[in-house]
């Protein structure tokens, strides 16, 4: 309703927002691109509570009864199953769309948390490897980086299908990021718009996929956990798939789950919330009597403790941080609100990851705002 004139009433089908980005479009002739994940209000872990312990069930005493946070990943077929002090890693972001010394702070966070990182696409940095006591390899449809000598310095390997915030797309870096150091990572020319692959270019289904899992393994010698990263689409059958391929632990990534950059419209309208996505999961496991056998791993729009209890509640595993775990180095910090302004965007508003402009020096590849992050304070915020 206009303020100027009360008996003036907004469209419900086109508020303004939706004008403008048509007259956007209409202007540039090219589709929106941001980063971060879904804004469309969708259900979260928010519509859960807990019921507490009274009568019926009686409470636990911490300094009585043994209660800890610690899990196993990846023991049904590996010899060297992951042991975590904590059930929150830390999910793949790209060197590329991050930083060096995000990437580092990843890792060092990750150490002092007692958990894993992982690599993200584009390959495995040394600051990364360096400062992660438990290192998860992403083995993605770019194989941008991919070499078999890190993959047998990772701890665990993760073959990746698709990601939350874009189901069946593959990957996008704008030319802005691809500095010097990352085109020669990913054999690409510098500065120019990368698009990575949606599907692997030598498999098409989940025959081929226990084919490739069993390739891993022998590069591998057998020795660590082979995940499965699977996004929101059909959670129970691309979790069985995924279990009958040989897989030792399944990652299940909801559309809240964030991206460094793709189409807005793709973020907003593909793919299921998190939330709808565990249950079907948990119940391919179970129907393949496999549950706490094969583990687990939730992610996409995990932002805090009441989160992590209520996904485990619900049968998984562990989860997985990625927008949270940058959002903890310090990005979108207010105190960088100017900058951000002048970037057409605001502390708190996502939209800007892809530009490669980032105040606050997490997600560029500019020397000088890199300058600005201070990797060993950020990896302590982490912790």
């Amino acid at each position: 309703m206009s303020k100027d004139n009360p008996t003036l009433i907004e469209s419900s089908t086109f508020p303004r927002h939706v004008i403008a980005e048509i007259q956007r479009a209409a202007k540039t002739g090219i589709y929106d691109i941001r980063g971060f994940g879904a804004k469309r209000d969708i259900p979260t872990f928010d519509d859960l509570v807990f019921l507490g312990a009274s009568t019926s069930r009686y409470p636990l005493e911490g300094y009585r009864e043994k209660c800890t946070t610690e899990v196993v990943l990846g023991n049904r077929f590996a010899k060297n199953p992951i042991h975590l002090k904590t059930p929150i890693t830390i999910a793949g972001m790209s060197f590329g769309s991050l930083s060096a010394q995000a990437k580092e702070s990843l890792g060092r966070g990750a150490t002092l948390a007692g958990t894993s990182t992982t690599t993200g696409d584009g390959g495995m940095t040394q600051e990364e490897r360096g400062h992660s006591k438990t290192l998860v390899y992403q083995y993605l449809p770019s194989r941008y980086g991919m070499n078999p000598d890190d993959l047998r310095k990772a701890d665990a390997i993760e073959i990746v299908i698709g990601q939350g915030a874009k189901p069946g797309g593959g990957g996008m870096l704008l030319g802005q990021k691809i500095s010097d150091r990352v085109a020669e990572m990913r054999t690409l020319p510098k500065g120019i718009d990368q698009r990575s692959a949606c599907r692997h270019p030598d498999w098409t289904g989940p025959d081929d996929l226990k084919i490739k899992i069993l390739e891993i393994r022998e590069i591998t010698g057998w020795k660590v956990p082979i995940f499965v990263k699977v996004a929101g689409a059909r959670p129970y059958y691309d979790t069985a798939l995924a279990v009958k391929a040989g897989a030792d632990v399944v990652v299940l990534d909801g559309m809240q789950g964030g991206t460094a950059a793709t189409q807005e419209v793709f973020i907003e309208n593909v793919g299921q919330p998190t939330l709808a996505c565990i249950r079907p999961a948990v119940d391919a496991l179970q129907d393949l009597n496999q549950h706490r056998k094969v583990q687990l791993i939730i992610s996409g729009g995990i932002r805090n403790g009441s989160d992590v209890a209520k996904a485990m509640a619900l049968g998984a595993d562990a989860v997985s941080i990625g927008s949270a775990a940058m959002i903890a180095l310090g990005d979108n910090d207010p105190k960088w609100e100017k900058d951000y302004n002048k970037l057409g965007s605001t502390a708190g508003a996502y939209d800007d990851w892809h530009e490669g402009k980032d105040p606050a020096g997490i997600t560029t590849q500019d020397p000088e705002l890199m300058k600005r992050f201070d990797p060993i304070a950020g990896g302590k915020r982490l912790s």
